[in-house]
């Protein structure tokens, strides 16, 4: 098949490209950022995202953002956007995506593994925290300039950043593919042509260790300048397994990061950056909960987690208490992984017009294990999926520079991506009794012990785009935006599920032979097809901003994001299509941004409704009587979320600055006829002995949101001693109302609202801050929350839970 993909050619491919663009491509921003040397020194203390006030160190500053592919002050951007700094990140601690969430109310992320992790912005991109190869979340996550195809790439630690942009609603017209919800634009620190080193060391409770490190300077005198980071991360678990008397939910990782930056002739930049990281854990094992014996009708539920338990004798479960923080899986589980990729851009500024040409070859591969049955016994051995995942994208850009009455650019796009993933089940010698109690044992262990499937799918995707926006300054306080985006786009794939061992039927009577058929296409069903489809969309904008004054703005906005068809490339219950309809949101938003009181205040204000029509979603059906899941995604007909958000930042004094940030999110099915009925409501009786399969949702929240989220912070700097020293405390604290993480809005699946403090005290020393050494804790008052809850068909809620109280120490030190 012509359409096969290799990393290897397409970092030939790449490598051509950018040679033979560096003659004529050049850059807008680069040679202004080289100049920012500001990365390097000792930095303010600030607490929460920046809105493009004024910093402790510099009163009149300003926070500088790409969110619309130029560099431009946050406050005149007509977007909702928060931007959360390197400094910020580093005042707490926080060096995974998960943890930005606590700065950014609007931005929820939440997993059951890092494969497995949902990110949604006000509320729409990804419900539920399972992944399907075939489908993409509507959160586009973006590093240095390159699209990351998959939510799992981004999970390792982030490392030597400058800057972490998130960008509110669709923005399919400069960022393209499945930015439905959003995106999140990350950007790390430029190499610099002055040396400059900064190091971190950290301990910590749970035998916490932390080395951070960054290394920049010139290679060759205004021509050539290098940066080059890396980052370990380890922590004992804060799980322990009573079965193999160990620690799990460990936490291991590592990452580096190497740029060189070229300047080999005036207006001409080169930037080619190449990273690698590996994450180990002995993860992802949910705890259980609660058990629950009837359906609302009463009807008892058969073959309940507390029958089955009970007829192993010989076993004793743990008590059921999740904060104990103990399981006893006996079979392994892991959540490894790997990642590796190449970029370049080349920036070449012409005078009036600059281009720009980004080239990029990642892949990664992910390595799970999982004990699904939760338990000592042996009943699922093995329930995981394998991904091995390749892309090459290439983007060119031609924009305007300096003032205009029109600032405009156009571009074009190319990507191109393939998952593999190789899926296993796999059934124990406890399987039969405790799914098949009713059943001859012969026959029944016949059917399942040592039953084991195998599954391969390759989602293909390849995806052109052409794209243009510009902002017509029809007076100096008023200015009109509009842009498209056409994307055609072309998916392919196949899915083959096999039984690879089971055990020999030889002897059994017809019926018996029939009833080992039933149990095996219940437990292992085989299935085996290819299927194809193309799209084409249209994303855009209009946008109108008013300036009353020098630090205010209004605007409002009219945006339409689309989203790529998705492939159900998995074990899809009969009648379901293998191709999923695009997705397309309208989105109208008003927004205010002002800076009061000599830019001592700044105030940020927005409020939208999003449309969506044909919502993306992963539905998750329950195999009965069995731990089994179907996993497969679905339209829903229409969604709307709409809500406001709020940031304020306060300079109260030159030693103290206080930030806030709030968002109010109704996000709602307003057409979903046939959603899946909690566990608890199937109801079924002796007429209807499967109960009521679907509902009408309509009117319904969506899983994964919390309809309240905040957040407020504050930093107290003082000097001592005079300028010897610089003493600072920190503390943020953030909430989220309660939010389901269940598809079926089960009562059982609502994880109750909380609030997560963090605190930091620490002093600087030297008047540069050369010297730091604080101490910190996470989670201060050891709030037990839950990430998520799992809400199983035989009477059984799970939960993955947060992290506890985390307490250290922190040594930085800059040269």
């Amino acid at each position: 098949m012509t359409r096969g993909f290799s990393a290897r050619t397409a970092l030939v491919r790449s490598l051509s490209l950018t040679a033979a663009s560096t003659a004529t491509l050049a850059a807008t921003a680069a040679p202004a950022q080289v100049a920012l040397a500001s990365n390097d020194v000792a930095p303010p203390v600030v607490s929460a995202p920046d809105t493009g006030a004024a910093t402790a160190d510099d009163p009149g500053g300003d926070v500088i953002v790409t969110a619309r592919r130029r560099e431009e002050r946050a406050q005149d951007v007509p977007v909702a956007l928060s931007v959360v700094s390197n400094e910020q990140l580093g005042i707490r601690g926080d060096y995974r995506l998960d943890q930005v969430q606590q700065l950014v109310p609007s931005l929820q992320v939440f997993s059951f593994n890092p494969r497995n992790t949902n990110i949604n912005i006000r509320g729409l991109g990804s419900n539920v925290a399972l992944t399907n190869d075939g489908l993409e979340n509507g959160v586009g996550v973006y590093i240095d300039n390159v699209y990351y195809g998959r939510v799992g790439q981004s999970q390792f630690d982030l490392v030597d950043l400058d800057r972490v942009e998130v960008l509110r609603g669709p923005q399919g017209t400069l960022f393209g593919k499945n930015t439905t919800a959003g995106a999140i634009n990350i950007t790390s620190r430029l190499p610099q042509f002055d040396w400059h080193a900064d190091g971190q060391a950290d301990v910590g409770n749970y035998d916490h260790r932390q080395v951070r490190g960054s290394l920049t300077g010139p290679l060759v005198d205004g021509l050539a300048a290098f940066r080059l980071s890396a980052a370990y991360t380890t922590r004992d678990g804060f799980l322990y397994d009573t079965t193999t008397r160990r620690r799990v939910h460990d936490y291991d990782n590592a990452t580096v990061r190497g740029q060189l930056l070229l300047t080999p002739a005036a207006g001409l930049t080169i930037r080619l950056i190449g990273d690698w990281g590996q994450q180990n854990q002995s993860c992802c094992i949910n705890l259980p909960v609660a058990t629950f014996a009837n359906y609302d009708n009463g009807t008892a539920i058969a073959n309940t987690f507390v029958q089955r338990i009970a007829r192993f004798p010989n076993y004793t479960p743990l008590a059921i208490d999740p904060f104990a923080r103990r399981t006893d899986a006996n079979s392994p589980f892991q959540a490894n992984m790997d990642t590796w990729g190449v970029s370049g851009q080349i920036d070449y500024d012409f005078g009036g017009a600059a281009l720009t040409a980004v080239t990029a070859v990642r892949q990664w591969n992910w390595f799970p294990r999982n004990d699904s049955d939760l338990t000592a016994l042996s009943i699922n051995l093995q329930n995981h999926i394998l991904n091995f995942q390749r892309q090459f994208s290439q983007e060119l850009r031609l924009a305007s520079t300096g003032t205009r009455t029109i600032d405009w650019q156009v571009g074009v796009y190319y990507f191109r991506q393939v998952v593999r993933g190789y899926s296993t089940a796999e059934y124990g010698s406890d399987a039969a009794l405790a799914l098949y109690p009713t059943d001859d044992q012969n026959v029944a262990t016949i059917a399942t012990n040592g039953l084991r499937s195998a599954g391969y799918s390759d989602p293909h995707t390849k995806s052109g785009a052409i794209f243009g926006q510009a902002t017509w300054h029809l007076t100096p306080a008023v200015s009109l935006t509009g842009g498209l985006r056409y994307t055609h786009e072309e998916k392919w794939g196949s899915y083959n599920n096999a039984r690879v061992f089971a055990q020999s039927t030889t002897g059994l009577t017809a019926a018996q032979l029939a009833r080992v058929a039933t149990i095996r296409n219940a437990l292992a069903p085989v299935q085996s097809f290819a299927v194809e489809t193309k799209d084409d969309s249209l994303s855009g904008l209009v946008t109108l901003g008013w300036k009353p004054g020098e630090n205010s703005l209004l605007y409002a906005t009219y945006s339409r994001g689309a989203k790529s068809p998705g492939l159900n490339l998995t074990n899809i219950p009969a009648g379901v299509d293998p191709v999923v309809r695009p997705e397309t949101v309208n989105n109208y938003e008003i927004g205010l941004k002002s800076q009061l009181f000599d830019r001592r205040v700044t105030l940020n204000l927005a409020a939208y409704q999003s449309d969506v029509r044909d919502y993306q979603t992963t539905i998750v059906q329950q195999v009965v009587g069995t731990n089994l899941y179907i996993n497969y995604i679905a339209n829903i007909p229409k969604v709307r979320s709409r809500g406001f958000e709020g940031d304020v930042a306060l300079r109260a004094a030159d030693w103290l600055n206080l930030t806030g940030s709030l968002a109010y999110t109704e996000a709602t099915y307003r057409d979903y006829p046939n959603g899946p009925t909690p566990v608890e409501a199937l109801n079924p009786t002796t007429a209807n002995p499967a109960g009521t399969p679907s509902r009408d949702f309509t009117g319904q929240r969506l899983a994964g949101v919390p309809r309240w989220a905040a957040s407020v912070g504050g930093d107290l700097t003082r000097a001592i001693a005079g300028d010897a020293a610089q003493g600072y405390l920190h503390g943020d604290w953030s909430y989220r109302s309660s939010y389901y993480t269940v598809a079926s809005n089960s009562r059982y699946g609502l994880v109750p609202g909380y609030g997560i403090a963090n605190a930091r005290a620490g002093v600087r020393l030297g008047s540069d801050g050369r010297y730091d050494l604080s101490v910190w804790a996470r989670n201060l008052f050891d709030k037990n929350y839950f990430q998520t809850l799992n809400v199983l068909n035989y009477g059984l809620v799970s939960a993955v839970l947060g992290d506890p109280r985390t307490y250290g120490a922190t040594l930085k030190v800059r040269f």
